[in-house]
């Protein structure tokens, strides 16, 4: 994709509210929040502790899935008429580089297709250094909100 706007109606969308959206639901069990956004980007973090991380105190692999998959979605969302549409995961993978011990993790999406049925987006998840930790793609299927 370009570096064009993608965003529907042509502005970047507010992150509180992205934010508030989870509180009461797995996102915001996990500690998950919206930090910054782009023209064609946007980055949520969450925090590696007794939430998210597997017995061996390693980030657990689900946690990086229901990270990317939740900062995808939202944006998937931001890029329909969220009057008539809804954006919701169909298909989702992920390949787990590093571990992460401590600290947050920093989950940035870019579209590599915003079709009219379907989106793919790639959410790279790094540690708080910079180094890769996972790698996603996600598919999001784009209803009307009657199908909801």
């Amino acid at each position: 994709m370009s570096n064009a706007m993608i965003w529907w109606g042509g502005q970047r969308p507010p992150l509180s509210p992205m934010t508030a959206l989870g509180e009461n639901a797995l996102p915001g069990h996990l500690g998950i929040e919206f930090v910054d956004c782009g023209d064609d980007w946007i980055r949520g973090r969450m925090p590696v502790d007794q939430r998210t991380q597997q017995p061996f105190q390693r980030l657990h692999g689900g946690a990086s899935v229901a990270l990317a998959e939740t900062i995808a979605s939202v944006a998937a969302s931001y890029c329909v008429d969220r009057e008539k549409y809804a954006a919701v995961g169909m298909e989702i993978n992920a390949n787990h580089i590093r571990p992460a011990y401590a600290g947050w993790v920093y989950a940035t999406a870019r579209p590599e297709s915003l079709g009219r049925t379907t989106q793919v987006w790639t959410i790279r998840i790094e540690d708080e250094a910079g180094k890769l930790v996972c790698l996603s793609r996600m598919t999001a299927a784009v209803i009307t909100l009657d199908r909801k």
